[in-house]
């Protein structure tokens, strides 16, 4: 599962939003898609600039970009794997990003557990929005109170 970390939580948040207001979204577009759209804004890239990216590459869906990734080339689509891999994602979650199906995003799912197609805008909205939900609490729920109070009073001191 993803590191739950502030900058995936707020790229999440940021592509359901995107989303929501009208980004541009085909999921047969690399630059478009689940992915595509998440790279978006990881990168500000232009879907355009996206899809020039993944067609310098023989590989087809994220998913397979994903598998093939490997971080000592220079390859321009190692680039992009890259970027999500440092926001935390691992090439499950990316794989599960494009299809929508983590069973452990769909169980916390509001109204309980149901699969979503991984080709309608808001069903990719829901999946985002419940993924970064459920990383922001794994992130409080490590958080140590005792430990900022004790960070913040040195801070004062």
């Amino acid at each position: 599962m993803a590191y739950p970390n502030l900058k995936l939580i707020e790229s999440l948040r940021k592509t359901a939003t995107n989303l929501r207001n009208g980004a541009f979204y085909a999921w047969g577009n690399q630059g478009a898609c689940n992915c595509g759209n998440l790279v978006q804004v990881v990168t500000n890239l232009t879907p355009k600039e996206i899809v020039q990216y993944v067609q310098q590459t023989s590989l087809g869906e994220w998913t397979e970009m994903a598998e093939e990734f490997c971080p000592i080339t220079n390859a321009p689509i190692n680039l992009l794997v890259a970027k999500l891999e440092a926001l935390g994602l691992t090439t499950t979650d990316i794989h599960h990003l494009e299809y929508l199906n983590d069973t452990k995003v769909l169980k916390n799912l509001p109204g309980g557990f149901r699969y979503l197609n991984r080709n309608e805008r808001e069903h990719a909205i829901l999946y985002f929005e419940t993924f970064a939900q459920m990383l922001e609490n794994e992130l409080l729920k490590n958080i140590n109170i005792e430990n900022v109070l004790a960070d913040n009073l040195e801070f004062v001191s």
